[in-house]
């Protein structure tokens, strides 16, 4: 695939998942990282999703819903802070493990993350975890780890706030908040990388970005008009397809 093909491609995707996630509230990171992850380094596709899921999970956790920007920040923060705590800790760990582990290996770590969302997904019935604090301790810290290295933080962290509440609104608003404080931890980790980046690489991220916003915010105005069942079963489609990708390019580098 030439380098033009490569664009387009990621193009294509990244406004794909940006609908997801304006329709949905989750997604985006996990169907970019794994679709960059494809034809890319894993540590490149961490770097080039960043930004973009960095504002993504921003305005999904601060915008939107019955309270302003400042009322989101408060609330959910001073509610969910040691989930978010946890996540963050686990992030900075998770985003070490780039530099420290063989790619090959957090490669089939994605993989794995990918197979059990799509195939509780494809259930639907998600696997809900106590709603315990040591639970919440745990599962913050894996889904930090994983969400840090792979950036497939949501199938973990999910099991907890499924049991935490019963509001959509509130699991989508906690998880986008510990994915935003998940980049804030990358970028603190892999800045070195980041700022090693040429000027061709960043002027693809702006594009990016700006198509992401602009397919976040098309999700958001059509989430009820959509078929949401319709669109999320091609993104599981398309997501399991890009999964085994990354799954026999982690074996063939192990091998």
């Amino acid at each position: 695939m030439s380098l033009i093909s490569q664009n387009i491609f990621l193009l294509f995707i990244f406004v794909v998942a940006a609908l997801l996630h304006g329709i949905s509230g989750i997604g985006f990171p996990l169907v970019t990282t794994t679709a960059v992850a494809s034809s890319h380094p894993l540590s490149y596709a961490i770097i080039l999703v960043l930004f973009p899921a960095l504002i993504m999970n921003g305005m999904s956790w601060l915008i939107g819903g019955d309270k302003s920007v400042w009322q989101n920040l408060v609330y959910y923060g001073k509610k969910y802070w040691l989930l978010a705590l946890m996540s963050l800790i686990g992030s900075l760990v998770g985003a070490k493990l780039l530099i420290w582990v063989n790619s090959a290996y957090l490669l089939l770590l994605l993989a794995v993350a990918i197979a059990f969302y799509v195939l509780t997904s494809i259930r639907g019935k998600s696997i809900r975890l106590p709603n315990t604090q040591p639970v919440l301790v745990g599962v913050g810290l894996m889904a930090g780890i994983i969400g840090g290295a792979t950036n497939a933080m949501s199938p973990i962290l999910l099991m907890y706030l499924l049991s935490a509440s019963d509001d959509k609104h509130t699991i989508t608003k906690v998880g986008n908040m510990c994915y935003f404080l998940g980049k804030i931890a990358q970028i603190i980790i892999l800045r070195e990388p980041i700022m090693a980046l040429s000027g061709s690489d960043w002027g693809l991220i702006v594009l990016l970005t700006v198509l992401s916003i602009v397919g976040l915010l098309l999700g958001i105005r059509l989430r009820h008009h959509l078929p949401q069942a319709r669109f999320r079963q091609l993104i599981l489609l398309i997501l399991a397809l890009l999964g085994l990708r990354v799954g026999w390019q982690g074996i063939t580098g192990i091998m």
